[in-house]
């Protein structure tokens, strides 16, 4: 069974040791799966009946970190998701759903079979679509009884925040505080910053010719081709103009990312083709713009979370230039993340393919545009 050690033994070969916080949630997600911790304080709270964990707080504190390690290591029927992939999934089956009463309390159950443990990335709730979807599926999971464990960075009390609709949202937050154990990740230090740089950088600026120079040799190393010529690919069954795709690599601008009209639909069908990606000619006065700073939002939390690679060229630093914007959700977050993604300790998915390019892979580029 699992217990508390296996789980510090796991985070120890990785060289983490964990706060004060971290060990209250280890303890709350022990619990939860049945096992036996070993007398910690939490558990005679737990013992209420609770369902789910709830851990939340600012960004880099380790929820996710300790979560996703606990998932890893236990042994059920379970599945991990992120928000976005979630709605995705959701919206497919309710287009395909037959009217009934409770369309969605029956897609959600058939979501639910056969999942004892549920994980779910980074929960918030911005809009009131996004409410009442979420408060039925969770309405349904706690009804029959799935093992729910959610990472955020808001309290339940501060979830779906716009006055006009908060109270409505009320029923499902006081459910959240009933069945779940809520945890506090309240550490000072966020945990991405400070960390050590890769051995090779992953942001470059300004846009001149030594940063062009470098993208075309990341691009080689991973797709092991010179010959560049743009192409279009598809991202959620709409085209989109790349200067360049490979097996393993996409290389694309911002403009057409970011500035151009896309979703996380986009975001998520690129980041299920490809194991990294090459974001170019970031003019940063774009990002002052609400919508192109909410889809770079998207973009790095979809693609963080696919653990793929990211490589950013932008007329100035890219974290520089985010810090202090207003007009987005979560921007705090995405700043963690970008400074995990240069880190030297950021697995992802790329690593391993440079050199191993399959034979006869598509070797597209990109057009001989200067910077």
């Amino acid at each position: 069974m699992l217990d508390e050690t296996q789980i510090i033994s796991a985070l120890a070969a990785r060289q983490i040791v964990p706060d004060a916080t971290q060990r209250d949630a280890i303890a709350a997600l022990v619990t939860l799966l049945g096992a036996n911790g070993n007398g910690h304080r939490l558990k005679a709270n737990f013992a209420r009946a609770h369902q789910g964990v709830y851990c939340h707080g600012l960004p880099g504190r380790g929820k996710s970190l300790v979560v996703d390690t606990v998932f890893e290591l236990a042994n059920c029927r379970k599945r991990r998701v992120h928000f976005h992939e979630f709605l995705r999934e959701m919206n497919r089956r309710l287009v395909n759903e037959p009217r009934g009463d409770d369309r969605l309390g029956s897609v959600s159950r058939q979501w639910l079979d056969g999942v004892e443990l549920l994980c779910f990335d980074e929960f918030h709730v911005h809009d009131i679509a996004d409410a009442f979807l979420m408060g039925r599926f969770l309405d349904t999971a706690i009804g029959q009884g799935t093992r729910i464990v959610l990472t955020s960075n808001y309290a339940p009390d501060t979830l779906l925040s716009d006055p006009e609709f908060h109270e409505r949202f009320l029923p499902t937050i006081e459910q959240i505080k009933r069945c779940f154990t809520v945890i506090h990740f309240d550490g000072a230090r966020d945990y991405r910053f400070g960390a050590e740089e890769a051995a090779r950088p992953h942001f470059f600026a300004p846009l001149d010719p030594a940063t062009r120079d470098a993208l075309l040799d990341i691009f080689v190393r991973y797709e092991g081709n010179e010959t560049l010529e743009s192409t279009t690919v598809s991202a959620a069954g709409r085209p989109l103009v790349a200067r360049a795709a490979g097996a393993a690599l996409l290389w694309a601008d911002f403009e057409n990312l970011c500035v151009a009209s896309r979703s996380h639909l986009d975001y998520l069908d690129l980041a299920e083709q490809w194991h990294g990606l090459i974001l170019d000619h970031v003019h940063t006065e774009w990002l002052a713009k609400a919508h192109t700073l909410q889809r770079f939002i998207w973009f790095v939390d979809i693609f963080y979370d696919r653990k793929c690679a990211l490589f950013i060229a932008s007329d100035q630093p890219i974290e520089a230039a985010l810090s202090g914007l207003e007009g987005a959700h979560d921007l705090s977050r995405t700043l963690s993340r970008l400074a995990e993604m240069r880190s030297h300790g950021y697995r992802n998915t790329l690593d391993g393919t440079a050199g191993r390019v399959e034979t006869g892979a598509t070797a597209v580029q990109t057009l001989a545009q200067p910077y």
